[in-house]
């Protein structure tokens, strides 16, 4: 059983400017150890890309949740299939007021070698239902589900 509260520790490092890219820490696998990612601002808002956005975090923190979340009540449920494939995208745009927002994000799941495929999309429901971080924004969010034998 999970025990509640849980905290995840993340920092960021980087030079004045929006023309370089900077780094991003999460922990690693041992104590004391921390794995970098690069950050940088997209082109798409001037900046130089050359990293991973803040859209591209905010994005691959909703498909990745919706992965752990599947996978585990897969487990549980003691699913068999082969292997999952999940495809995102993310809208950006300007909410009513003309500020800028994550306005919806899409999400495919593609379950192949399921056994039972009619189960496996049950438990792809339960999942889009269930993932933690898809619950906490107030993005709109679009799924679709495809499971095969």
């Amino acid at each position: 059983m999970v025990q509640y509260p849980l905290k995840f520790s993340v920092s960021a490092e980087g030079a004045s400017g929006i023309d370089s890219t900077w780094m991003t820490q999460v922990p690693g696998s041992g104590p004391g150890e921390w794995r970098e990612l690069k950050g940088a601002i997209p082109p798409e808002f001037q900046g130089p890309g050359g990293g991973y956005s803040p859209e591209d975090f905010y994005a691959l923190a909703l498909l990745n949740c919706f992965m752990a979340t599947f996978r585990v009540i897969a487990a549980k449920s003691q699913l068999v299939y082969q292997s999952i494939r999940l495809k995102g995208e993310l809208v950006v745009d300007r909410d009513e007021k003309g500020a800028p927002w994550m306005k919806h994000f899409t999400l495919n799941a593609a379950v192949s070698g399921a056994v039972d495929p009619e189960r496996a999309k049950r438990l792809l429901e339960k999942a889009s239902q269930s993932c933690l971080i898809l619950n906490s924004v107030k993005t709109g969010k679009t799924f679709e589900f495809e499971a095969q034998a």
